[in-house]
């Protein structure tokens, strides 16, 4: 069997443009649902934010105009969107095309990271958080909401371990196995906290949870 850490290859032009087409349409309800959590978890964030895996903007109208934002978005059919939401919320958006594993930017050069949804198809989670903790300043916060593995020898996590293979094609080469509270734990940052929570069906398949959010201070 695969390592969870095991990513899909890389998707064609065709697959992420549909991706791009219909992701709103797709996370519409979980949107709704997660969108008490998420005004919590992003308050307080200010000054230079880098998001990695912005989608198509989403997090958006739970952020500040004043903040200074660079997108990292692999899905160049997705920038679009992100343009005109950051817009509509007030935000001067720069966007690179690139992966969380390789942040065009300064050692401590930012306030805040955020994630969302997103460390689950990194094709190198160390990597990709060894990155993060580099560019955060001394005190800098990366801010996560994260669906996880289940608990080993739970039937949720049997579940998971057997559909991952096929979950990724689907899924944007999404790991539903992958231990990410573990993983932050393990990245050098000073202090992490973590909340751990299930949603519902709907909005959300039952082997997309658990979730976590939180935040991993440098």
């Amino acid at each position: 069997m695969n390592t969870p850490q095991a990513v899909a290859r890389p998707r064609s032009g065709l697959y992420r443009r549909m991706m791009a087409r219909f992701y709103d349409r797709m996370m519409a309800d979980y949107e709704t649902w997660i969108e008490a959590r998420k005004h919590t978890l992003f308050s307080g964030v200010s000054g230079r934010v880098i998001e990695v895996g912005p989608g198509t903007g989403n997090n958006f109208r739970h952020l500040p105009a004043t903040i200074e934002w660079l997108g990292i978005e692999p899905n160049p059919y997705m920038h679009e969107s992100l343009r005109q939401k950051a817009h509509a919320a007030g935000i001067k958006p720069r966007l690179h095309a690139g992966v969380a594993g390789a942040l065009p930017e300064a050692d401590a050069s930012a306030d805040y990271v955020i994630s969302t949804l997103v460390f689950c198809s990194v094709p190198d989670l160390p990597q990709a958080l060894t990155e993060i903790h580099r560019v955060l300043k001394p005190g800098g916060r990366l801010i996560f909401l994260e669906h996880v593995a289940a608990a080993r020898g739970t039937g949720l996590r049997l579940i998971q371990n057997l559909i991952r293979p096929a979950w990724q094609v689907i899924g944007d080469g999404c790991c539903i196995n992958r231990d990410i509270g573990t993983a932050i734990r393990a990245a050098g940052f000073s202090t992490v906290h973590l909340e751990e929570f299930r949603v519902p069906r709907p909005p959300a398949p039952p082997w997309v949870s658990p979730h976590i959010m939180g935040h991993a201070t440098r």
